[in-house]
């Protein structure tokens, strides 16, 4: 059967491919959590900690490097018809998510403890349950939420930059306004996955999850660490 839209897909064929796509995330996921070990148990999370410490500036270096692999991932899982360039995507982003977030971690660790890692994972797994279940059940077509999200996003880019050059810190309230961007993110990209990718996709679709659950991570974990610390 040739890919179409999921929207306008048999029943048991949308139910696949939203299985499959779970299932990706899942593994995703999994992924992710099993390469911080090993950045841990290797040494080289804290040597990037290390390295950021530093130079404030290799932040910047970090973050314009993981947008352009980002893109990069997410462009080309997206627009491949082939499931192999997917997985190539799929994998790219991930080993990237890890390499970004190894320092926070380590940050977060040692100002908040151990346990506020931990905690962070079980808040961003309600919210993304929460949210997801709110698309699923209403059948809504969030797509509008697109451009707001693509505005928002270039105001946070810049405020981040600027953060970085003028060495101001954006605080907590700026975290808290991210987890909202990455909330909006998530009912974006559910919604997109009910009605606008193809059959084919569902490699695609659970990276494009995988990046709005992994922002959502990143400042829940901000705003923890604001809130916790020792």
């Amino acid at each position: 059967m040739s890919a179409v839209i999921v929207a306008s897909a048999p029943p048991s064929v949308r139910a696949g491919f939203i299985r499959k796509t779970y299932l990706h995330l899942a593994g995703a996921v999994g992924a992710f959590i099993g390469l911080e070990v090993l950045l841990f148990w290797s040494g080289a999370a804290l040597m990037l900690t290390q390295l950021l410490i530093g130079n404030r500036f290799s932040w910047l270096l970090i973050l314009g490097g993981f947008a352009l692999l980002g893109w990069l991932s997410r462009g080309l899982a997206a627009r491949a018809d082939a499931v192999s360039l997917q997985y190539t995507g799929l994998g790219i982003y991930v080993v990237a998510e890890a390499i970004l977030f190894a320092p926070l971690l380590v940050f977060a660790a040692a100002i908040a403890g151990p346990e506020t890692i931990g905690m962070a994972g079980i808040l961003t797994g309600l919210l993304f349950a929460g949210l997801t279940a709110i698309v699923f059940t209403t059948q809504k077509d969030f797509s509008f939420l697109g451009s707001i999200l693509t505005i928002a996003g270039f105001v946070a880019l810049g405020l981040i930059i600027c953060s970085v050059i003028f060495g101001f810190s954006l605080g907590l309230w700026f975290s808290v306004a991210m987890v909202i961007f990455a909330a909006g993110a998530i009912l974006y990209d559910t919604s997109n996955i009910l009605h606008h990718y193809k059959t084919n996709q569902h490699v695609a679709a659970s990276l494009e999850l995988f990046a709005s659950v992994a922002l959502l991570f990143w400042y829940v974990l901000r705003v923890l660490m604001a809130l916790n610390r020792r």
